[in-house]
């Protein structure tokens, strides 16, 4: 885990749900993208959790008690940090979270046509 990351209270935080729909205009949107963020870091913490654990395996049955410590050292490490869902939405409040919505921005360039099309009429 990074060291240099902003540190996330793993405890419950009532948050003003007004903030969560600023930037998307539509907390349901807002949801979208927060669990899309939150299932990427996930993936990102279940593969760095796997990776660590398969530089245990080994076929020595004597060191099979403490690679199992170790294992189990890494997996509390990683039971320790703050859920995914509790990342996603600190990166959303502090503006870190970058995300676009393809279906409006179709609908922004339509209605720019549109207007370009009014004017090109106007002057004709």
């Amino acid at each position: 885990m990074d060291e240099t990351k902003k540190k996330i209270s793993n405890t419950t935080v009532t948050r003003n749900t007004a903030l969560f729909s600023d930037m998307t205009d539509n907390i349901y949107e807002t949801v979208a993208v927060l669990t899309k963020r939150a299932n990427q870091i996930a993936v990102d913490e279940k593969k760095e959790l796997h990776k660590k654990i398969e530089e245990f395996n080994t076929s020595d049955s004597m060191d099979e008690y403490y690679e199992n410590r170790e294992q189990i050292d890494i997996v509390r490490q990683f039971e320790q940090r703050p859920k995914p869902v509790l990342e996603a939405t600190e990166e959303y409040l502090d503006h870190k979270l970058y995300y676009r919505n393809p279906a409006k921005e179709d609908q922004q360039q339509r209605k720019i046509e549109e207007l370009e099309n009014q004017i090109i009429a106007e002057k004709k």
